[in-house]
């Protein structure tokens, strides 16, 4: 217990939001932060909402979820949910089982609601942009590779190099995933 008088709860460690590809037009659709709080109003309980249009709810072993659509049309969450001794307390209530199931339902469900995909087509669109990040990646490499192993390219290439890997760079850094075009630009250089 802590001073407070407040159950002491374990919960796993906040890494960093998940984001999820959303179906074209489904956040016009839903009517944007204040539709995806609504629906969490469906599936979770303690909805409260910020004033960036951020839910926060909970429900069962989901301690914790916060989600909302980012500026790139991303469905971003954070979950914490119980773990170690707190999570084996709660499975071993009468209705434990149960509601871990439903819990796992509920946020499954909500997710195919507020992304328009199924579990299976999310993790499709995840390998997707985990893809188009390896390129990019791959393509920087091999532009500071050629570009240090060549030695009669011109300024204007460097420069226009050096201007993409900056590009990709960027995008990568902030989660976006880079276009095809943008990694081909550069591999077409060298």
């Amino acid at each position: 217990m802590v001073a407070n008088g407040e159950p002491y709860v374990t919960v796993a460690a906040a890494t960093s939001m998940e984001r999820f590809a959303v179906k074209r037009g489904l956040v016009k659709s839903i009517g944007g932060n204040a539709g995806l709080a609504k629906l969490a109003t469906n599936y979770f309980e303690n909805i409260n909402v910020d004033a960036e249009g951020v839910f926060t709810g909970s429900y069962g072993l989901l301690v914790s979820v916060q989600g909302s659509y980012d500026a790139s049309g991303k469905l971003a969450v954070d979950v914490q949910q119980l773990k170690g001794g707190d999570l084996a307390e709660f499975l071993d209530r009468e209705d434990g089982r149960d509601q871990a199931m439903e819990s796992r339902r509920r946020w499954s469900t909500f997710l195919d609601e507020a992304t328009g995909y199924n579990a299976k087509q999310r993790g499709d669109k995840a390998k997707e942009e985990a893809k188009k990040f390896s390129k990019a990646k791959s393509a920087i490499k091999m532009a500071h590779k050629s570009m240090e192993l060549m030695k009669n390219l011109d300024q204007e290439t460097i420069d226009k190099a050096n201007e993409l890997i900056a590009v990709l760079e960027g995008k990568i850094e902030s989660g976006e995933p880079p276009s095809e075009t943008q990694v081909k630009k550069l591999n077409d250089l060298f």
